[in-house]
């Protein structure tokens, strides 16, 4: 490694580019940045991330956000953050997998989430119609 080349990665480093680009743009393995940065105390900044108060905020506590780079854009502080704001918005789900069918049992139209094969409205309407009633006088 010439003495230019550690002067860029220092520099690109430092302004918290990954390993893998910096070796792409001087034209080093990334083992060889990635050694070079670990020899010389070049770690620990993470390639791109953003730091804190740069406006992303939990949707619920309001805690600051640290986003990743080629990451997906974090909402939320934690999981307890996601679902007290997820319990409390329910109108906001966006339900695409809702399903129109009508019961095998009794013949009355019902509607499922998540299951496009459903037959049946209820247990109770199942145990009726497949077991006819499930009465021991039978």
């Amino acid at each position: 490694m010439t003495e230019e080349q550690k002067n860029v990665v220092i520099k690109r480093r430092n302004s918290g580019f990954g390993y893998a680009s910096i070796a792409k743009e001087v034209g080093l393995t990334k083992d060889a940045v990635v050694a070079f940065c670990r020899r010389n105390g070049l770690t620990g900044n993470m390639a791109g991330k953003v730091p804190e108060g740069t406006g992303s905020r939990c949707k619920e506590c309001g805690a600051a956000l640290v986003q990743t780079e080629g990451m997906k854009t974090r909402v939320f502080c934690s999981a307890q953050c996601r679902k007290k704001w997820w319990k409390e918005h329910p109108e906001m789900l966006n339900k695409k997998a809702v399903y129109t069918h009508t019961c095998a049992g009794c013949g009355r139209e019902f509607t499922s989430y998540g299951n496009s094969r459903r037959k049946y409205c209820s247990h109770a309407c199942y145990i009726n119609h497949r077991f006819g009633g499930g009465g021991a006088d039978d």
